[in-house]
Order: structure tokens, then sequence, then C-alpha cells
């Protein structure tokens, strides 16, 4: 079975979009849509030069959400998902793949979600850092043992979790993960403490913003990153949307339960190859390629 998978935060990169837009017309018609949804040139900011400028969370998470959504309407009868997922932000582009969602609905609510999640950002500073070669049950008991706000966030594969949450609470962690044997605890650029209690002001934003959005039932299974199980039914996939900003992202567990239920070549479609990466480190055997 052919599964597709869509990156999150993270997979930006300057100048991306821009080739699509100049080769396909139906890429061009979307990218001067999203500019109207949005209410200012995002395509100036993507197809440009200004890191900094892209690296904003308002930006950035739109801006992997079209480069995802518009690759794979761009990919025509290559694009047929039998089951879909997306880590993190990426489950947005995962559910308009799905037919959950239009275009329209996901670009609003990816929106929605960034804004919310910045003004959660700018209420209680939070950080994040990745921990690579110890055991899940490892990282998950010393989180537990540190004073403060400090969770795993990220279950990326074997040997590589993220953790998120106060910047004190983060650093300390970090000092006994190493003195425990990781073989690197690395704070990470980023604008938060996603996937962490410190996301709990950016709920009701969403919430509010899911409940006035119409979901369709998914034209294949969606797994998503708070169960890593198949979901079919539009109101479970409603509440796990909003549970997913301070919950961890079980994107190991999700990956191994697609290829449990029969999955063996996975697709990334957006910016990058992370995902692939991650795939293979998961499981050798599985095929990946990109949809570009």
């Amino acid at each position: 079975m052919k599964a597709f998978i869509f990156p999150g935060q993270g997979a930006q990169f300057t100048g991306m979009g821009k080739e699509l837009f100049e080769h396909s017309l139906v890429a061009k018609e979307q990218f001067y849509l999203a500019n109207e949804i949005l209410g200012f040139q995002i395509t100036e900011i993507m197809f440009g030069d200004d890191a900094e400028a892209l690296k904003e969370t308002k930006v950035t998470q739109p801006a992997i959400f079209l480069h995802s959504t518009i690759l794979s309407k761009v990919m025509g009868e290559r694009f047929q998902p039998e089951m879909v997922a997306g880590h993190s932000l990426g489950e947005f582009s995962a559910l308009v793949a799905a037919g959950v969602l239009s275009f329209e609905q996901g670009l609003t609510l990816v929106s929605e979600r960034a804004l919310a999640m910045q003004a959660a950002c700018n209420e209680q500073a939070g950080t994040m850092a990745a921990i690579l070669g110890l055991e899940d049950a490892k990282v998950e008991s010393i989180c537990k043992s540190t004073p403060g706000v400090v969770i795993p966030a990220n279950y990326n594969c074997p040997g590589q979790l993220v953790i998120s949450g106060a910047l004190e609470a983060v650093q300390n962690a970090c000092k006994t993960l190493k003195e425990a044997g990781a073989r690197r605890a690395l704070l990470l650029p980023v604008g938060g403490a996603f996937h962490s209690p410190l996301m709990e002001p950016a709920k009701d934003r969403l919430a509010n913003a899911i409940e006035n959005t119409t979901f369709n039932a998914p034209s294949c299974p969606v797994y998503q990153n708070v169960t890593a199980t198949g979901i079919t039914d539009p109101e479970e996939i409603r509440r796990n949307l909003v549970a997913q900003l301070t919950a961890p992202v079980c994107w190991t567990q999700s990956v191994q339960q697609m290829i449990a239920d029969g999955a063996s070549h996975f697709t990334e479609v957006g910016p990058g190859k992370v995902l692939q990466g991650l795939v293979k480190k998961i499981d050798r055997s599985m095929q990946t390629d990109s949809g570009i």
C-alpha cells in the first residue's frame, strides 16, 4: 500500500515553491488564492531569500502547508494515497489530501493555528531540544523527574526524541540527559515550546476555528499524531487536531502502525526529505521517495 506523508515546521527553505509557481498554471492559481486568503503576499516571502522572515511561525506554517498541498495537486494521477499522515503541522496537509478539508479550509485553519501558537509563545517563553542516542523510556523518566515544565514532544524515530517546555527546565533536562549518556542534547532554534502544556492558551482559538469548519469523512485513513492510529471519524479528527497542540507527536508509532496496516511505500510530499530519513530509521525495508 502507498502511504503519503507531509512534513511540518522546520522543513522550510528560501525559494520554496517558486519552481512550482513558474512551471504549473494550477500551482500559480493556488498561490494567488493563498495570498488572498491570508491577506498578505506570502509568495514574496516564500520565493525570496529572507530566511528570517520565513522563520516566523505565522509565515512558516502556511508556507509549508502550501508547498505540500500544491505539490500534491501538481502530481496529478501519481497522487493516489491509500493512507496519509503528517508530522505536526503536516497533519493539516494530510487532511486536505484525504478530502477531509478543502485547500481553502486547510489554509485558513493553519493560519489560525500559527497565530494562536505565536500568541502562546509570546505569553510564555519556551524552547525545544533534540535528544539523540537514548531510549525513549530514559528520556521520559528524566523529563518526569526534572522540576518545571519539560516533556517529550516529538517521537521522531528510535534514538531521536525532541523535548519541549520552559527554557530552564529544558536546559536542566539536557544536562541530566547528557550525563545519562545521550549522544547529543541540542537546543533547537524554535520560537516556543510546541507540543507542551505551554501551548494550552492556543487551544481555545484553534478549537473555535475548527468548530466552525465542516469536516468530511476521509477518503483513506488519516494516521494522527496524538493516537498513532488510522482515523476515519471526522469528529475524532477534530478532537485530535486540538489535542495535538499540547500532546506529543507520535511519529515513530504512527509509521510503525502504518506498516503494520500494510504500508510498503512512503512518499513525502512537501519541502525537504526529513520524513523519508525518519521512515528509513524506523524500518530500513521501506521504500521511500519524494513527490517532486
